[in-house]
């Protein structure tokens, strides 16, 4: 449940701990230190009390709010799209991960890069594209997790104005 999410995060003495949506999406304060290390003590604490392995992603509010603002895609492509995601990873994707990415491109479906952020454009219901989350950990060998533009726009809204 989000409240043991909460619960599992605050015993790491992360402060203000708040999760958003039913998704996994957690927002805190309190991280001394660096992101890696913050991560796999993340990673660590969650596979230990749940007892399955849970990949993190970490963005800051700064990392957020550009990544809101920063989409690759015209404003044009996203008009005439259905939907619009953000896969998040641990590191940018290197030149061969990227060139098997844009393999996956289909009459649908569309993806750009941006750091350590995958755009994935669809131009019908997802539920119609051949393209997922478990597609792309496959096809690039990376962990990943997605949010719709929606999602993180929200997200954004509400934890940048605090």
């Amino acid at each position: 449940t989000m409240a043991r999410l909460t619960g599992l995060f605050e015993e790491l003495g992360l402060e203000r701990v708040e999760t958003f949506l039913a998704s996994g999406n957690v927002v805190f304060d309190g991280a001394k230190s660096g992101e890696t290390g913050l991560r796999k003590r993340i990673e660590g604490h969650l596979a230990k009390a749940l007892g399955f392995e849970a990949a993190t992603f970490l963005r800051s509010d700064r990392e957020l709010a550009a990544l809101v603002e920063g989409c690759p895609f015209s404003p044009a492509e996203v008009a005439g799209a259905r939907a619009l995601n953000v896969a998040f990873l641990q590191e940018p994707l290197g030149a061969a991960a990227e060139a098997r990415l844009q393999g996956l491109r289909t009459e649908l479906d569309a993806f750009r890069t941006a750091g350590r952020e995958v755009w994935w454009l669809c131009q019908a219901k997802q539920s119609e594209s051949t393209f997922s989350n478990a597609v792309f950990e496959k096809v690039l060998g990376v962990k990943a997790t997605f949010r719709g533009i929606s999602t993180l726009q929200r997200l954004a809204a509400r934890y940048l104005e605090a």
